[in-house]
């Protein structure tokens, strides 16, 4: 991962973190009084708290990709509480300012910890983004980062190895034609993917056998396009209705 992407802030670990078995407590007391969790998790809107339910009861057996592309999906202020080894890293995701509030640096959560991070609980957002009039709400400006590199991040190099639910199916891609391709991520085989999905679109097999590419490299691209609002899905080409014909 380009380490300039993110800025560092404080080591992971230390005493600002909750230790999971402590939260895991706590969700457990909350999950036995009826007014406990749903007084928090019924204020997210009803589209995402079933989008949420789906992956898992209140988010908690989900992959962190799911419940962050729904976050963005809805357009919601939320915070996902992960497990990152023995501690809890309050994850608070603005999705309309296309920000992220962490309290770790970037490098040590996803560089070293991505394949290990769980979803272990999901409530509206405390903190306001930057900003906001309610300035005392408001984070530490060095603890905010953009949230387009951490999905990237989170779709190519995450535990997903399928397509996300919503893009899933006899489907055709192409990249839509407001996304600026020279700011992503990518080089060689990828980028090269993405230029000729600007011109042309694509099933997943077809993409697949592209040049540098396979299946699980390009269900981790189509994904990382979802996810940076980049992608056209088409369920009424001629090639999607022939591809899930056969």
């Amino acid at each position: 991962m380009n380490s300039e992407l993110f800025q560092p802030t404080i080591p992971i670990g230390e005493p600002e973190l909750m230790r999971a078995s402590a939260y895991q407590r706590y969700l457990d007391e909350l999950h036995a009084d009826p007014g406990g969790i749903s007084t928090r998790i019924s204020q997210l809107s009803p589209s995402l708290r079933a989008d949420l339910l789906r992956f898992g009861h209140d988010g908690g057996a989900s992959e962190v990709v799911e419940v962050m592309a729904a976050c963005v999906r809805h357009a919601k202020r939320v915070t996902i509480h992960l497990q990152c080894g023995d501690r809890v890293v309050p994850l608070t995701v603005f999705a309309q300012e296309r920000l992220v509030h962490c309290p770790v640096p970037m490098d040590e959560l996803i560089g070293k910890h991505l394949l290990d991070l769980r979803v272990m609980h999901v409530e509206p957002a405390l903190l306001r983004p930057p900003g906001d009039e309610q300035a005392a709400l408001v984070g530490a400006e060095h603890l905010h980062h953009a949230l387009a590199p951490l999905l990237w991040e989170m779709a190519m190099r995450g535990l997903r190895r399928e397509l996300l639910p919503e893009i899933a199916g006899p489907a055709v891609y192409r990249v839509a034609p407001s996304l600026d391709t020279s700011a992503l991520p990518a080089i060689g085989a990828v980028m090269a993917a993405i230029q000729r999905l600007a011109r042309q679109s694509a099933s997943l097999r077809e993409l697949a056998d592209w040049p540098g590419m396979d299946r699980e490299r390009a269900t981790r691209l189509l994904n990382a396009l979802y996810l940076q609002s980049g992608l056209i899905v088409s369920r009424s080409h001629p090639d999607a209705v022939r591809d899930g014909w056969f």
